[in-house]
């Protein structure tokens, strides 16, 4: 299959959007991607042109970017490339979709916290909140997907030791 697979880095331009679809859940937000590069004539880095994409996740992907990604962070992208031509109030518009396989933060400009995702399968009514009575209805050992939660009024650790300081030989 002829597919345009690609890996974008840039910053989150929109809050994401979660849907919960009949067929899996799915997050979307737009991302914003401007090269720099530098100027020898004006001795300074300077912005190239922004270019914005339609970032799909889908499934647990979709679910865990949902709970992980904020308006301004940057990420790292990796999927593949979808650009949809339309008509719409006789106006032609092209977009750029990418159905991503993996987002995560750019932790070359920053730091950030894993929590592994909690999962959960309907065999385990109290983990999977499929109890009697709770209306909730699974097939059989069909998996789902929880993010552990962080409580209210406190965030993510950011790291469980304090970083090395620059230069300082790892061992």
């Amino acid at each position: 299959m002829n597919e345009t697979l690609l890996t974008v880095v840039g910053n989150v331009a929109t809050t994401p959007v979660y849907r919960e679809l009949p067929t899996g859940p799915v997050a979307r937000f737009r991302l914003a991607v401007t090269p720099r590069r530098f100027d020898a004539v004006q001795n300074t880095w300077v912005d190239g042109h922004t270019n914005f994409f339609t970032v799909w996740a889908k499934g647990p992907l979709g679910s865990n970017v949902q709970g992980s990604v904020s308006i301004g962070e940057p990420v790292i992208v990796q999927g593949r490339l979808k650009v949809r031509d339309e008509e719409r109030g006789g106006q032609h518009w092209t977009s750029a979709d990418i159905a991503a396989t993996a987002v995560g933060h750019d932790l070359s400009r920053g730091t950030s916290a894993f929590r592994r995702a909690v999962r959960r399968t309907s065999s385990d009514p109290a983990r999977a909140g499929g109890g009697e009575g709770s209306g909730v209805q699974q097939a059989r050992d069909e998996p789902s997907f929880e993010i552990d939660p962080v409580p209210e009024g406190e965030s993510a650790p950011v790291a469980e030791r304090e970083p090395l300081p620059v230069g300082e030989p790892v061992g």
